[in-house]
């Protein structure tokens, strides 16, 4: 196996009922590239990520992660791989600040030998990492320790974003991360994905936006209909060429 390769998939078949959802997909995710998902809606690319993120698990096929086999049967078991999800949804807390979102469930709380619901929170310790990774990320907000209600759309999703790199070692997965955000804070999030990529991650990238494929994306893989019918470079791609493989054309 490639070196570079954290995530492979081989032969991936995921059923719905009658319904074939995924049929036979295999892909890799290399460390420090973009790798975008490319289809029509209904194409696959949805119940693909859920598949690597543990939402559903995969009929058949296999899932290794640094070339060791990975069963994934559950959010946990992808968060403990590694691997990080941002949905477009972003799943944030609107009422806790980013370093509550960042460590939601994750608490860093001691001492360890008291019981869990007896512990104290390290508040200021979960602050100072949080700040840490805001700053190293370049995300700029008006007040850290503001509630995400009180955020832009962009601030929200680089919040999103920068907790997924804080706990993804491996793979961070982004899920139309510049749907519903204008062009300047969907400028600020693109250069946010461009540093997890520089910073040794695999990305792989959901989006309808062929400018930022092209512009962040080494490699794309184009899915329809539950299938893989090709991996382009997009660079090299005319967006005639593109469109025809996405539709069947």
């Amino acid at each position: 196996m490639n070196n570079d390769v954290i995530l492979s998939i081989r032969n991936a078949t995921k059923r719905f009922g009658p319904v074939l959802a995924l049929n036979d997909i295999s892909l890799d995710a290399r460390r420090g590239e973009v790798l975008a998902l490319l289809g029509d809606n209904g194409a696959g690319k949805s119940t693909l990520i859920k598949c690597i993120s543990g939402v559903h698990r995969i009929d058949e096929g296999e899932i290794t992660i640094d070339g060791v086999v990975t069963a994934i049967r559950s959010p946990a078991d992808a968060r403990a791989a590694g691997i990080e999800t941002v949905y477009q949804d972003l799943a944030l807390f609107d009422n806790l600040t980013p370093a509550q979102n960042f460590y939601a469930g994750r608490e860093l709380a001691g001492p360890s030998w008291l019981p869990l619901g007896l512990r104290f929170l390290h508040s200021r310790q979960m602050d100072q990492e949080t700040s840490r990774v805001l700053d190293r990320l370049k995300v700029i907000l008006p007040r850290k320790d503001a509630t995400v209600a009180l955020m832009s759309g962009g601030q929200r999703q680089a919040v999103a974003v920068a907790r997924a790199s804080v706990f993804a070692r491996k793979v961070v997965i982004l899920d139309e991360p510049t749907a519903a955000l204008g062009l300047r804070e969907s400028r600020k999030v693109l250069d946010l994905v461009a540093q997890l990529r520089d910073e040794g991650n695999a990305v792989i990238l959901i989006t309808h936006n062929m400018e930022h494929v092209t512009e962040l994306a080494s490699r794309a893989v184009v899915l329809r209909q539950g299938r893989k019918v090709g991996e382009i470079i997009p660079s090299r791609t005319n967006q005639q060429e593109l469109v025809s493989m996405i539709v069947g054309a």
